[in-house]
């Protein structure tokens, strides 16, 4: 009996001890993973900071303003232009921004055309707008493509030859690659034009708007039917005419979003009808022209 008690005892004892070594490898190799663990989350964050200061050591700005502008200097802009676009945009395809100038009226000086430019977009020159010496554009707004986070510019070319800058920074992602939306009537062909006439803000302003039925594609949409990509097709180029003025001119690329809307401001000049021409990339023109009781 005294016997079978020892061995009990032993028995015991020895597996109590077996418990011991088993916990203690178990907290060792708990122990292990957790300084595993921090040595990752130190990793990833060491990764983090190092791509955070990449992306501000590689702004693409001052690149782009050079292959754009050359050696041209480029001064603030704020005193003379504003940029109006979401800080984050709800559709990174369709992003609404607008362009107006802060000259008073009458001023001596004038904007002759404004270049917009979305910085982190794969084309980043998205479009130059051109406005007729006595057209009294003030304001612009169009909707445009952002493939990413980004810096937007828009650079005003003044009469005098100056180049003033401003910039508006829009958290959005994805705008240059997603599906086109499908188009409401397949029997309405591209190019077809409305256009149409606003009050101004003014007394003796008027506000138009032109809109373009066209894909716009950017080239880096795919198909979802054949899973290949669509060839880029856009508008390269759009003119708008009050009677027999030029009242605006637009060269854009792939960041202008489909179906290309444009609304101005403009001063009437008398005429009794407005005329526009585009041209896409593949060489088709387009044209359309409206008769107003009322410029």
């Amino acid at each position: 009996m005294r016997t079978a008690l020892c061995l009990s005892r032993r028995q015991v004892l020895g597996a109590a001890l077996g418990v011991g070594v088993v916990a203690a490898g178990a907290r060792r190799r708990a122990n292990a993973e957790a300084r595993a663990g921090q040595g990752q989350a130190a990793q990833v964050q060491a990764a983090q900071g190092q791509a955070a200061r990449a992306e501000v050591a590689t702004d693409p700005w001052p690149s782009l303003a050079e292959q754009i502008f050359g050696n041209r200097q480029i001064v603030d802009g704020n005193a003379v232009l504003a940029i109006d676009a979401p800080y984050r945009a709800e559709d990174a395809a369709v992003v609404p921004i607008s362009i107006r100038t802060l000259l008073p009226t009458g001023d001596p000086q004038r904007i002759q055309n404004v270049t917009l430019v979305i910085d982190e977009n794969p084309s980043p020159l998205a479009a130059r707008f051109s406005f007729g010496a006595s057209s009294g554009i003030r304001t612009l707004a169009t909707r445009v493509r952002v493939n990413s986070y980004t810096k937007i510019h828009a650079v005003a070319e003044m009469s005098d030859g100056r180049l003033l800058a401003v910039e508006r920074f829009v958290k959005a992602a994805g705008g240059c690659s997603a599906p086109a939306s499908k188009q409401e009537a397949d029997s309405v062909p591209n190019g077809r034009m409305r256009f149409r006439l606003f009050p101004g803000e003014a007394a003796d302003d008027r506000e138009a708007q032109l809109m373009i039925r066209h894909p716009n594609y950017s080239g880096m949409q795919m198909d979802q039917a054949t899973r290949l990509y669509m060839p880029a097709h856009f508008i390269s180029s759009i003119k708008i005419w009050q009677g027999e003025d030029l009242l605006l001119g637009i060269e854009s690329g792939i960041s202008i979003s489909e179906n290309p809307e444009i609304r101005f401001d403009y001063r009437p000049n008398g005429a009794t009808a407005f005329r526009a021409e585009a041209q896409d990339n593949e060489g088709m023109s387009f044209t359309g022209s409206w008769a107003v009781t009322r410029a």
